[in-house]
């Protein structure tokens, strides 16, 4: 259990991100007596318009890269950083086949500079948000838990793979205090839209075709943001040192699925649907059994699959 009246300062990585930016709208307003420093390099994925809270007193933005270690060393000594919240990665499974390298750069490198300076700089809590690629791919039933297989089949999910385990091995050989979260798709409101479902919704706004991967029987378990963000400050703050809990939303659906909701969202039939060639080592199924968290932290999700949608479409239409 972490003592919550020792964290004064909390480092956000990739907080100009999708889930970081949700994360730090809710908790900078609900927690102002901690300091919330947002570390973003600001790639693609970023945006600083993302991030309602800037004003606060209590949030402070820098921009820097995770694989300068240097410059980490810098930042946790003027900062006096408590504990850290990893959410910067590489995450485009895409791009990932087109430019591995970046991946093990960012995932890795930048992990591994992370945990080490966490290490020396005595750091009370390292949360770290990963996946569920890394379990690889289901068939049509079954589903992960935390005591699955580590089986990645994209240069993405294994450059996740191997910073889950370098956060392990930190725990384990220098009793760095880690929690480790591995989610389903998240989907929600700031978002890139480079995937799925905003990239949908953006392109049916502009009536535009979607592509649809092969025949869209792919299967993932839809976990909404507001969601997510709940479960990891749940694990942050209540869990035991070491523990690893996977964030499911209980809403598994095929890309089909997810586009015919879209169609019918737009008033669209299935002459907006381009079926292109299916990618590399593309992972049938993703289905997360989260009874774990429940049972030791209770937490589980509130967002329907449907509630979710609606609140999505609504933020990209706006």
């Amino acid at each position: 259990m972490l003592d919550l009246l020792q964290i004064k300062t909390i480092l956000v990585t990739g907080g100009g991100g999708f889930i970081g930016s949700n994360f730090l709208n809710k908790y900078v307003v609900d927690l102002p007596e901690i300091r919330f420093i947002n570390l973003d390099i600001l790639t693609y994925a970023a945006n600083l318009n993302n991030i309602k809270v800037s004003e606060a007193s209590n949030y402070k933005f820098i921009q820097g890269d995770i694989c300068d270690i240097d410059f980490l060393d810098s930042l946790f000594t003027t900062m006096a950083i408590d504990a850290v919240i990893h959410f910067a990665a590489e995450s485009h499974v895409d791009l990932s086949i087109k430019n591995p390298k970046i991946f093990i750069e960012t995932n890795v490198i930048g992990t591994h500079n992370l945990l080490e300076i966490s290490r020396k700089y005595s750091i009370k809590r390292f949360h770290h948000v990963s996946t569920d690629e890394v379990y690889g791919s289901l068939g049509n039933t079954g589903y992960f838990t935390e005591e699955s297989p580590i089986n990645p089949s994209s240069p993405y999910s294994a450059s996740k793979a191997g910073s889950d385990h370098l956060v392990n091995a930190y725990h384990q050989t220098f009793a760095l205090n880690t929690t480790l979260s591995r989610c389903s798709n998240n989907y929600g409101p700031y978002q890139d839209t480079t995937k799925l479902i905003p990239k949908f919704i953006s392109l049916l706004t502009s009536e535009r075709k979607v592509p649809l991967y092969k025949d869209g029987k792919n299967v993932r378990d839809w976990l909404f943001v507001k969601d997510h963000i709940e479960a990891i400050w749940c694990i942050f703050s209540k869990a035991k040192s070491s523990s690893i809990y996977n964030i499911g939303g209980n809403n598994e659906k095929s890309n089909s699925e997810i586009t015919q909701i879209l169609l019918e969202n737009f008033g669209k039939d299935e002459s907006y649907i381009d079926y292109v060639a299916d990618r590399p080592g593309h992972d049938f199924r993703y289905a997360i059994d989260a009874s774990k968290i429940k049972k030791e932290l209770g937490w589980e999700p509130i967002y329907t699959f449907e509630k979710g949608i609606k609140e999505t479409i609504k933020f990209y239409t706006r």
